[in-house]
C-alpha cells in the first residue's frame, strides 16, 4: 500500500512504501494501550470464552448492560480503531501484519454477527475497518502461510470452555 510520509510542510508529501519511525511509534503506542488492565481482561475473555455462532449467542454471552458486553465493546472497539489507523495508511500494513494477528481473531469471531448488528443499529459501517483489514490480512497470509489462519481458527475453537453435560 502506498502511503504519504509525514515530511515538512515545505517539502510537501512524498509516497512512502517502507515503514518509518512514525509507524513504529504508533504501533508501540497501540501495544501500550493493549496492556491496560481492563482491555487486557476484555481481550482475554474475548479470545478464550466468547464463541458466538449467531446474534442470539452474542446476546446470551454478552447481554446489553452487562460486564461482558462492556468487555466485548472495548475489545472490538479497540481493534476496529487500530484497523482504521492501518486502513488509512497511518501504520504500514506489512509492519502491522508482521506484529499482530489478534485483530483477525476478533473479526473472525464477530463476522457472523456483523450483518445483524449493522442492520439493528442502522449502521452499515459498524466494524467495517476491522472487516476490511481482516480481508487484506487473509490475502497477505495466503501468500505467506496458507494454512495458518485455518489452523488458528481450529485451535481457538478447541480452547473454548467445555459446557457441562
Amino acid at each position: 500500500m502506498e502511503r504519504l510520509s509525514r515530511g515538512s510542510l515545505r517539502e510537501g508529501f512524498v509516497k512512502e512504501e517502507h515503514p518509518d519511525n512514525f509507524d513504529a511509534e504508533l504501533l508501540l503506542r497501540l501495544y501500550d494501550l493493549r496492556r491496560e488492565a481492563k482491555l487486557r481482561q476484555g481481550r482475554e475473555w474475548f479470545v478464550r470464552e466468547f464463541q458466538p455462532k449467531s446474534f442470539e449467542d452474542y446476546l446470551a454471552q454478552a447481554p446489553p448492560g452487562s460486564e461482558k458486553n462492556a468487555l466485548f465493546r472495548m475489545t472490538v472497539g479497540y481493534w476496529d480503531m487500530a484497523a482504521s489507523l492501518v486502513n488509512h495508511g497511518l501504520i504500514n500494513e506489512d509492519l502491522f501484519f508482521e506484529n499482530t494477528g489478534e485483530f483477525w481473531v476478533v473479526w473472525d469471531k464477530v463476522r457472523n454477527i456483523a450483518p445483524t448488528m449493522r442492520e439493528r443499529n442502522k449502521n452499515p459501517l459498524a466494524w467495517k475497518n476491522l472487516e476490511t483489514l481482516a480481508a487484506k490480512y487473509e490475502q497477505w497470509m495466503a501468500k505467506r502461510a496458507p494454512e495458518a489462519l485455518e489452523s488458528l481458527r481450529q485451535r481457538l475453537a478447541g480452547s473454548a470452555p467445555k459446557k457441562p453435560d
